[in-house]
């Protein structure tokens, strides 16, 4: 029989080793967490002066990387491709011991040396671009001037310095400059076409003559110059405008306004308040004021990007050019003015404003043309006493019409088609009037007979 006492208390010691292990080795622990709190007080101040010197570390370390980084934007893809050469002329003749190729390592070497010569120095200027005018017309002079400063403290050597200008760039060779000495060159920008061009950054560009390196520094920040469209100005009453209170009135009659019109008898649902009670007594019948509406003129300008309504390039130009005249026009007269196109409305808040919008769009291809434009006109200028539909000579009458119809009833319709050569036509479709545009000097003339 097994003998169950021996059996008992092996289990016994086993099982008291394995407690005592754990009393252990929760004694060390509690005297370790015991250690570091009471260690953690005199580390403290050590921690403390020990942080300037990681954080100054970790400063030269980011200095470092920055300064690789520098070093490797100064080397062109032809300096790589030399220093590639290198290696590969060093790994040839120290293998198969060819001496040419050392010769040719060495010799790739010395180039990449002496050009890192031309790039290495730190350059001090004051760098100032300004531009004569921010806003041009098209075909007006556009002029700037750059002006250059040294603020180092020793001569400076000669220097390339480069101003892009929309597509093109423009190069400025600098002449060695002492201290202080102050180097101005003036330029021109073309203005033929509508554009916004970006003028800038200034920036200094050293290379070696085999342009194995290459540094570029950034002086100056770029700067807008918007080529508005042309406009022309469209003499007082041309544009068919209509007036506003201090004007004439519209013809719509109405029964509550300021401008009295006439009497009439009182109908159920009239205002009591409007009631001539000397003419109720007089003739026994209730009477009232019958007024003309009048309404604050508010012209809305529908210019219509899509190319395919246009036959050049040319005629949206031209008809840029015809929205910005009457824009131009409403804001001499103090009119209420919206500007629309497919890409939205146009911030009309000045001249100016309206202007650099109508500088900012592009004609596009697009699936929607001027009917639906008229739409969205209507639909976002519901109390625009006149509407302008602006847009090229492939729309037919059709087309124009149909346009029409989407703007309320009593709102006046105009519609501008423009192509270049177009011989000025008015004609009348319905309530719409057409008026064809060859060119913009012809513009005013154009509309004086439309609202003969």
């Amino acid at each position: 029989m097994p003998n169950i006492t021996k059996r008992g208390s092996r289990r016994g010691r086993r099982a008291a080793v394995q407690l005592r292990r754990r009393f252990l080795r929760l004694r060390r622990t509690m005297q370790r967490s015991a250690y570091w709190r009471a260690a953690a007080p005199r580390l403290a101040p050590a921690a403390r002066r020990l942080r300037p010197v990681l954080d100054r570390t970790g400063g030269l370390a980011s200095t470092a990387a920055t300064g690789l980084r520098a070093g490797a934007a100064a080397v062109s893809p032809l300096g790589w491709l030399a220093l590639g050469f290198t290696a590969m002329f060093w790994l040839l003749g120290a293998v198969f011991n060819w001496q040419e190729a050392l010769v040719a390592a060495v010799g790739s070497a010395v180039l990449l040396v002496l050009g890192t010569a031309f790039v290495v120095g730190r350059l001090s200027y004051d760098v100032d671009l300004d531009l004569a005018r921010t806003r041009v017309a098209v075909g007006d002079a556009a002029v700037g001037s750059l002006s250059i400063t040294s603020t180092a403290a020793r001569a400076l050597l000669p220097v390339t310095f480069e101003l892009p200008v929309g597509n093109a760039t423009a190069a400025f060779e600098l002449p060695r400059m002492r201290p202080g000495q102050t180097h101005e060159e003036l330029f021109s920008i073309p203005t033929r076409r509508r554009a916004v061009i970006v003028v800038g950054p200034v920036e200094s560009v050293r290379q070696d003559p085999l342009r194995l390196m290459g540094r570029r520094v950034t002086w100056a920040d770029p700067v807008d110059l918007y080529v508005h469209p042309r406009t022309v100005s469209l003499s007082g009453s041309t544009t068919g405008f209509i007036r506003d209170l201090e004007g004439e009135p519209t013809t719509d009659l109405s029964s509550s306004d300021v401008a009295f019109h006439a009497l009439r008898a009182y109908v159920p649902g009239d205002d009591r308040r409007h009631i001539h009670w000397k003419t109720t007594a007089r003739t026994g019948t209730l009477m009232v004021r019958q007024f003309e509406e009048t309404r604050r003129s508010h012209v809305a300008v529908a210019l219509s990007l899509n190319t395919a309504e246009y036959s050049s390039e040319d005629d949206l130009e031209l008809a840029v050019s015809v929205a910005g005249s009457l824009g131009l026009q409403a804001f001499r007269e103090q009119l209420a003015l919206s500007v629309l196109s497919q890409d939205g409305p146009i911030r009309c808040t000045a001249p100016g404003t309206m202007l650099d919008g109508l500088t900012e769009v592009q004609g596009q291809a697009r699936a929607s043309g001027i009917v639906d434009l008229a739409r969205t006109t209507a639909d976002a200028v519901p109390n625009a006493s006149v509407v302008f539909l602006v847009t090229g000579t492939e729309p037919n009458g059709a087309a124009l019409r149909s346009a029409s119809t989407k703007v309320p009833p009593g709102i006046r319709c105009i519609a501008l088609r423009c192509g270049a050569g177009l011989e000025p036509a008015l004609a009348a479709i319905g309530d719409l009037a057409v008026l064809d545009v060859g060119n913009l000097d012809g513009l005013p003339a154009v509309l004086r007979k439309a609202v003969a």
